[in-house]
């Protein structure tokens, strides 16, 4: 069986600075990043041909955008996702599209 605590989550001192503020530590701890590291890896799996942040940023509206937002980079960094090239969001700007590896 897999750990999801070593497949997935980051570390807090990963989080912040070490001359952040107290609160930011806090904030850190607070956060379960195993939880949401897999929520949006799964998130980004159900889409085959790949997703920007908006499509993943739509099925969580419950969630902060830099809850979300936060988990692309280690989930790129361990591998689990890639870039595979840009497409336009609600914006009109240009969003990486991210698909599993």
């Amino acid at each position: 069986m897999f750990d999801l605590k070593k497949m997935f989550g980051t570390a807090i001192n990963r989080l912040v600075r070490k001359n952040d503020p107290e609160t930011s530590f806090e904030s850190a701890a607070a956060i379960d990043t195993t939880k949401m590291e897999k929520l949006v890896y799964e998130a980004i799996c159900g889409f085959p041909d790949g997703c920007i942040s908006d499509d993943i940023l739509a099925m969580f509206p419950q969630y902060p955008y830099s809850t979300i937002t936060a988990r692309y980079k280690p989930l790129y960094e361990k591998g689990f996702i890639i870039i595979d090239g840009v497409r336009k969001g609600k914006s009109g700007r240009s969003q990486r599209v991210m698909r599993k590896a």
